[in-house]
């Protein structure tokens, strides 16, 4: 007797495995973390049966639909399951829930497998991803370390994570630094997740964490390169209190060479990003920009762009979204020594 065929709305549980049935381009914009991706249709079937249904007629489309399915389960028997054991159970959804996991679904419980399909399918779970982020982010407390471009937050806060703080790192989830120049272009070879990817990862991060205990983040705005950050988190995020890194200029600027190289192994891509700021400044000051450039003063235009640029717009955002300094950390440089002190501060100051 074959198996029956299980729907579930939440997808929590005990699963041999998690299979999306979607096309490859569904599954990279987002899916149920833990899924593997088997497509019964991929991203050029997909668009062929489409284009079918709509030019020609539905009938065609599905029996040209169903050969396809029909051909690519085959190969997902012989290639992929044929290794699992008979107590195998895996959960299987599609876009919300319809013909592509069902498909699949049926062959694997005339196996004899115990199978479950999501009732609604991706949908379900980003309506989940939806209502959670906009309730859980308001379960924690948050400090945000803040402090002039080039203060090292970032490596302060990761550090500080390998000694069992709670630590949100939202560039790292975001795949971006957070400004202008921000966005690597040596060696990148990930853009930005998309919005809905973010905040699956965003959910996942959070519901590791212990509410009793203090969040640290780094302070940013409520968009980080391309990626915005849901309202419940920056809304918390501009109540929490503050605790500033002052570092000395030439201590950032020698920061800030070591961690963007590639400012200076591509000139010409830099002066791209910087023509950007033509609007703001006007053509002599990119003009000056570029000539430190072309004479590899680097010291000397990373300098300029801080005291010009960054520095003014940390204090108009820190003055215009947060609550307001707390506690100052003033450290001589980035060094290990100065950065452990710096780390034994801020545990005491959580605590």
């Amino acid at each position: 007797m074959r198996s029956p065929l299980y729907t579930t709305t939440p997808w929590q549980g005990q699963y041999s495995e998690i299979i999306d049935v979607r096309s490859e381009k569904e599954f990279i914009e987002d899916h149920i973390p833990s899924a593997i991706n088997l497509p019964v249709l991929n991203n050029a079937e997909r668009a062929k049966v489409g284009t079918i249904y709509k030019q020609v007629s539905p009938f065609e489309a599905r029996k040209i639909g169903a050969a396809l399915v029909s051909k690519n389960i085959s190969h997902y028997l012989t290639e992929h399951f044929a290794t699992k054991e008979k107590n195998y159970s895996p959960l299987v959804y599609c876009w919300r829930g319809g013909q592509r996991s069902h498909s699949l679904a049926l062959v694997l419980s005339q196996i004899g497998w115990r199978v479950t399909v999501v009732d609604g399918g991706y949908q379900t779970y980003r309506a989940y991803v939806r209502e959670e982020l906009s309730e859980l982010p308001q379960q924690f407390k948050y400090q945000i370390l803040c402090g002039l471009t080039g203060s090292g937050k970032t490596h302060i806060l990761r550090e500080l994570a390998t000694r069992g703080v709670q630590v949100l790192d939202l560039e790292k989830l975001a795949n971006h630094r957070g400004s202008l120049l921000g966005e690597e272009w040596e060696g990148k070879t990930e853009p930005q997740p998309t919005q809905k990817k973010f905040e699956s990862l965003l959910l996942q991060e959070l519901q590791k964490f212990e509410p009793h205990k203090t969040i640290w983040l780094e302070s940013e705005s409520n968009k980080i390169g391309q990626i915005y950050l849901p309202s419940s988190l920056w809304e918390m995020m501009k109540q929490a209190n503050c605790v500033e890194v002052q570092l000395p200029l030439e201590a950032r600027v020698e920061w800030l060479l070591q961690e963007y190289p590639h400012l200076v192994n591509y000139p010409e891509v830099l002066k791209s990003k910087l023509a950007l700021f033509k609007f703001r400044y006007g053509k002599k000051k990119i003009e000056q920009w570029y000539e430190l450039i072309d004479e590899k003063q680097w010291q000397i235009l990373v300098g300029d762009l801080l005291v010009s640029h960054y520095d003014p717009s940390y204090h108009h955002s820190m003055g215009k979204t947060f609550q307001g300094i707390k506690k100052e950390l003033k450290i001589p440089d980035l060094s290990i020594k100065s950065v452990h002190g710096a780390l034994e501060i801020l545990r005491n100051f959580q605590a």
